[in-house]
């Protein structure tokens, strides 16, 4: 039969967890509380529900049956952990957060940073010393105070050598703290192509840094280049995210400029919110209004629900104005963009749904090879914030739609693949928005036909062991619109 629960709150004493937690007003509740809420919420909305056996609506045959499943995991976090379908391929991003405050502070980027945006670097396979390399700086932050630039190479934190044997093997954790030292070198390659030989020389300079709240503005870098008789639009964004009509001002800049060509560099965007991919992609077109940009798949019971219900929430179209702010679209019929394994989710998805309307000539690397999505999930009735159970702040944040373009291409786990392969290199990484800066060079060269493209595919372009800067979130695509109430009713009360 199909077991919809209430919320079950365990009376017998068999049935209570021996572990506890603690509200905001340090009063106990019992874990079971948060454990029914995350199952439930897997329950009905995860993407990879039909492969996870213990989410089955006919998994339990009674209330004590249930009870008692989830009163054998310690923590809520083990319990959502368990219901992961393959964390290591399928599912490399839902979370799980105790503390849905800092969640959403999070998601609009808003973190406790010191604004040194970063990766740590190996020099060999078998080489446990490890360096760090500034990919960007937040303009305003400890690290721009302290005179930290793009391509400062560090090797120590707090006087401590870096070094990875692996995942549980590593002093990353110095990074944690937070104020830090770090002590600035620079690289070597000793003139020749292979790492083992490199090093990285002591500058006998340490920078002193410091965290603190901070909200990143994902407009990094915007300009407009003059070259060759060509007006280009470069903007670098760095998270779908922030200020809609920021955004909008930057392209009206564009536009009274005579942009005809743009370059949108996404190389360290890890996505963000729907609803921003959708405003940056009609703001590079603006030709194709009301069609179909995105479509959304969802587990098989939703997208039945949704097909038979409200099948226009399974799809997003491009717009031409936002909340009544008409949008200074460009026009374009070419696009260039500048990518690496960073570029995850909703960069990835302004890539991938532009394509079958526009040229898109993605310059760079394969992307992340993420094409899902996820919602916030509270502990509500209809898992919105209204509502919310005082009683916790637990909210969890699972895959569960995957998106395609208006062609049906999805699934392409391996990242996206650039048009023109050129990878950074950790010897010239050059200076963001700089027209000699290699990958922004190559897109200028495109459009100019002056390009002399040089494949720098090899040992010195930039690997990591985490792949993905420090201080980002992981890949991520936030829907934020809320499901229909008369969707969840369904869900719930059926």
């Amino acid at each position: 039969m199909k077991f919809y629960k209430a919320l079950i709150i365990t009376l017998a004493v068999s049935y209570l967890l021996t572990s506890c937690f603690e509200d905001n007003d340090d009063n106990i509740i019992q874990a079971s509380e948060i454990n029914d809420f995350v199952w439930k919420g897997m329950n009905t909305f995860y993407l990879y529900k039909e492969n996870v056996s213990n989410l089955a609506n006919d998994r339990f045959t009674s209330d004590a049956e249930y009870a008692d499943y989830l009163n054998d995991f310690s923590s809520p976090e083990q319990l959502f952990e368990s219901l992961i379908y393959e964390r290591q391929t399928f599912d490399r991003f839902s979370w799980i957060t105790d503390n849905y405050f800092e969640n959403e502070a999070l998601l609009n980027g808003r973190t406790l940073t010191n604004g040194m945006q970063f990766t740590i670097m190996r020099r060999s396979d078998t080489d446990p010393v490890r360096y760090g390399i500034v990919l960007y700086v937040l303009p305003g932050s400890s690290a721009d105070i302290q005179g930290l630039k793009r391509g400062d190479i560090f090797y120590a934190v707090n006087g401590s050598d870096l070094y990875y044997n692996s995942p549980s093997d590593n002093n990353y954790s110095l990074f944690d703290s937070v104020t830090y030292s770090i002590d600035l070198g620079t690289y070597n390659t000793n003139g020749t192509p292979e790492l083992d030989d490199d090093s990285v020389t002591s500058l006998g300079e340490s920078v002193s840094l410091t965290k603190e709240d901070f909200t990143e503005n994902p407009i990094h870098v915007n300009k407009v280049l003059d070259v060759g008789g060509k007006k280009i639009g470069y903007l670098m964004y760095t998270g779908f995210n922030g200020s809609s009509s920021e955004l909008n001002n930057v392209f009206a800049t564009f536009k009274s400029a005579g942009v005809t060509e743009l370059v949108l560099d996404l190389r360290y965007n890890s996505g963000g919110f729907n609803s921003k991919a959708i405003l940056m992609s009609s703001l590079i077109t603006g030709q194709f209004t009301g069609d179909v940009l995105i479509k959304k798949y969802f587990n098989n019971e939703l997208q039945t629900i949704f097909e038979d219900q409200d099948p226009d929430f399974l799809i997003d179209k491009f717009i031409n104005n936002e909340d009544g702010m008409s949008l200074n679209s460009l026009n374009l019929n070419k696009v260039y963009a500048l990518t690496t394994v960073w570029s995850a989710s909703a960069s990835e998805l302004v890539i991938n749904c532009l394509k079958p309307y526009i040229d898109v000539i993605q310059i760079g690397t394969n992307t992340s090879g993420k094409y899902q999505g996820s919602f916030t999930l509270y502990d509500s009735p209809d898992f919105t914030k209204d509502g919310v159970n005082p009683n916790h702040t637990y909210a969890i944040q699972p895959l569960i739609f995957k998106y395609a373009n208006i062609d049906d291409k999805t699934d392409f786990f391996d990242g996206l693949e650039p048009d023109i392969f050129l990878g950074e290199t950790r010897t010239n990484l050059g200076i963001l928005g700089d027209e000699n800066e290699p990958l922004l060079a190559e897109a200028i060269g495109n459009i100019t036909g002056t390009g002399k493209f040089i494949n720098q595919k090899g040992q010195n372009t930039i690997e990591s062991d985490n792949l993905e800067p420090i201080n980002s979130i992981k890949g991520k695509l936030i829907d934020d619109r809320k499901i229909p109430k008369h969707i969840t009713n369904r869900l719930i009360f059926e």
